[in-house]
C-alpha cells in the first residue's frame, strides 16, 4: 500500500529544492495583482534605517569606489517594503542600474582574507559567512563593513522570525514543518561552530555570538542572495541587494551579470540592470525566482503572491514499504525510471497532475494477482503497463489511499478555505497574517482539488480499460466493446 506523507521533505543546506522542479527556498502576502510582492513587506518603523545610516551607506559605496562618475541613475531610498532603489531619472529596459566591483562584495574569499579565514576552512559557505557578517557586526564602528551591516533588517518576515503565536497561525500546513525544520537545522549548524570555531577561538570572537545572532545571518543570507549565487557560490552584494521583487516583471534572464571591467577585464564586477523602463522617483524592481513556490518565497524572503496560482502547492511524498514483499523488485523498477524507495510530488494548483504520479502510485499498490508484472520478464516493459490502469482493485486501492490522506491532512487546518477568504476580504491584517492566512487557504486548495481528481477518478473505474483487457485487444482475442472472442474450427 502507498504511505502518503503529507509533509515537504526535509531542507538541505542553503538549497532547500523541490522535489521535482528546482525548489529552494525555500512559500508567502496578500494583495491584488496590481499592488507588488517584494522583499520586507512593510517593515515597522522602529525596523529601518536611519537616514543618517543611508547616508554613511552611501558615503561608504563612494569612499570604496563603487559610485564612480557618472553616478549610477538610482539611490537606496525608503520605501514601502523598507529600503529599495530609486530612480534618478527616467530609465529604459535593460539600462544597467549599478555596478558593483568583486571587492565590495561578501563570499567565502572575503572571508578566507580575514582575520578568522584561518579558522573557517573546512566550514560550509554559508556558515563561514554568517560568522564572517557576526564578526563585523560586533566590531562596531572598528569594522570596515559596520555602514552596510547597519542598514540590514533585524529580521524579516521569514517564518523562521515569528513568535509561537504567529505560527500557531499556519497549524496543519506544511510550511509549518519545513520551518521547524530550518530552524532545527540552522541550530544544529551553530552548536556544532560554537563548539569547533567560537569557543576555542575567542580571541577572534570577543563577544559572545548566540543561536538568535546566527539564526538571524542565515535569514539575511537567504533573503539577500541573488538566484544563482547560493551554495558554493553565495555572495552578498551590497547596494545591488536593495532591490525589491515585483511580481509583474515575468523575467528572471537579463536583470544581472557577472563580467569582467578593466584594463584587460581583469577587474570583476555585478552589473545589475532594470528588466522594465522606469520614471524618475519610481522604485526598480526584478524577478526574484519564477520558480519558487510561495512556501519558498515566504521561507526565504518573508512574502507571497497570493494571486498566482502557479505558485501555490503541495507536496506529496509516495514511499516503497520496506516490508512490501515485493520491495526489492518495485525498487529496481522505480529507480531504472529516475525515481527511488521515496518520491516527492509537487501538485500545482488548477494544473495537471506529475506525469510520473500516477504510474509510481500504481507500483507502490501493486500486488495480489497484478504481481506478475514484477517477473523479470517484464522488467523492460512494465513502466509502461503502469503508465496506463493496471486492474480495476489496483486503481481503486490509489484512488481510495489518497482520498483519504486528502481528508487527514485537511482535517488538521484550523480553518476552512472560505473562512480564510472572508478574512482576506475583511483586511486590516498584518504581514505575518497575510502569509499564513495565504499559505495555508493555498495548500487547501490543491489537497481540495486532488481529493476532486482521485474521486473523479474512482467513480470512472467501472469505465477503464485495464491490463488484462488490453493485452486480450492486443491478441486479437477481444472485441471493441471488451467480449472475449472464440475460435472455433472449421
Amino acid at each position: 500500500m502507498a504511505l502518503l506523507h503529507i509533509s515537504l521533505h526535509p531542507p538541505s543546506p542553503l538549497s532547500f529544492q523541490r522535489s521535482s522542479t528546482t525548489i529552494p527556498a525555500l512559500i508567502f502576502s496578500r494583495h491584488s495583482s496590481a499592488k507588488l510582492h517584494q522583499r520586507g513587506i512593510k517593515l515597522a518603523a522602529a525596523a529601518l534605517p536611519s537616514e543618517s545610516a543611508i547616508a554613511d551607506f552611501w558615503r561608504w559605496l563612494r569612499e570604496r569606489g563603487t559610485l564612480t562618475q557618472p553616478p549610477p541613475p538610482v539611490r537606496p531610498a525608503v520605501v514601502p517594503e523598507g529600503l529599495g532603489l530609486v530612480a534618478e531619472r527616467d530609465m529604459l529596459r535593460n539600462e544597467v542600474v549599478v555596478e558593483v566591483p568583486k571587492k565590495l562584495w561578501i563570499n567565502t574569499n572575503t572571508v578566507a582574507a580575514s582575520e578568522i579565514g584561518p579558522v573557517t576552512l573546512g566550514l560550509k559557505p554559508w556558515v563561514a559567512i554568517a560568522l564572517f557578517l557576526l564578526r563585523e557586526k560586533a566590531m562596531g564602528a572598528a569594522s570596515l563593513w559596520r555602514p552596510y551591516l547597519d542598514i540590514l533588517p533585524p529580521e524579516t518576515d521569514s517564518p523562521i522570525f515569528w513568535s509561537e503565536e504567529e505560527l500557531s497561525q499556519m497549524r496543519g500546513t506544511q510550511l509549518l514543518n519545513t520551518t521547524f525544520g530550518v530552524k532545527e537545522y540552522v541550530q544544529n549548524e551553530f552548536t556544532k561552530v560554537e563548539d569547533e570555531v567560537i569557543l576555542p577561538n575567542k580571541h577572534l570572537f570577543q563577544k559572545t555570538i548566540n543561536s538568535s545572532d546566527f539564526l538571524w545571518a542565515f535569514g539575511i543570507l537567504r533573503s539577500r542572495a541573488f538566484s544563482g549565487l547560493r551554495g558554493d557560490k553565495l555572495v552578498l552584494i551590497p547596494l545591488a541587494d536593495l532591490i525589491n521583487h515585483n511580481s509583474s516583471i515575468t523575467s528572471e534572464d537579463t536583470c544581472w551579470e557577472i563580467k569582467g571591467k578593466g584594463l584587460f577585464s581583469r577587474e570583476l564586477i555585478f552589473s545589475l540592470r532594470t528588466p522594465a523602463s522606469v520614471n524618475t522617483g519610481e522604485q526598480i524592481y526584478i524577478q526574484y525566482d519564477l520558480q519558487k513556490s510561495n512556501a519558498e518565497l515566504a521561507l526565504d524572503y518573508g512574502f507571497i503572491e497570493s494571486n498566482n496560482k502557479s505558485r501555490e502547492l503541495y507536496t506529496m511524498t509516495l514511499e516503497i514499504s520496506e516490508s512490501d514483499p515485493f520491495y526489492g523488485d518495485k525498487l529496481d523498477i522505480a529507480e531504472s525510471n529516475g525515481l527511488g524507495e521515496t518520491a516527492y510530488f509537487d501538485i500545482v494548483l488548477d494544473r495537471p497532475l506529475p506525469p510520473l504520479m500516477l504510474p509510481y502510485l500504481r507500483l507502490v499498490a501493486l500486488g495480489g494477482t497484478d504481481a506478475f508484472l514484477l517477473e523479470s520478464l517484464f522488467r523492460n516493459t512494465v513502466w509502461g503497463h503502469l503508465e496506463l490502469p493496471v486492474s480495476r482493485a489496483n486503481e481503486e486501492m490509489i484512488c481510495r489511499v489518497i482520498q483519504d490522506s486528502c481528508t487527514s491532512a485537511l482535517s488538521y487546518y484550523q480553518t476552512t478555505v472560505e473562512e480564510d477568504e472572508k478574512l482576506m476580504e475583511r483586511g486590516g491584517l498584518d504581514p505575518r497574517s497575510e502569509i499564513a492566512i495565504g499559505i495555508r487557504s493555498g495548500e487547501k486548495k490543491v489537497l481540495l482539488q486532488i481529493e476532486q481528481v482521485f474521486g473523479a477518478r474512482e467513480s470512472e473505474l467501472d469505465t477503464l480499460e485495464y491490463y488484462q483487457e488490453r493485452r486480450l485487444k492486443d491478441l486479437g482475442l477481444s472485441g471493441e466493446q471488451g467480449e472475449i472472442i472464440f475460435w472455433e474450427s472449421k
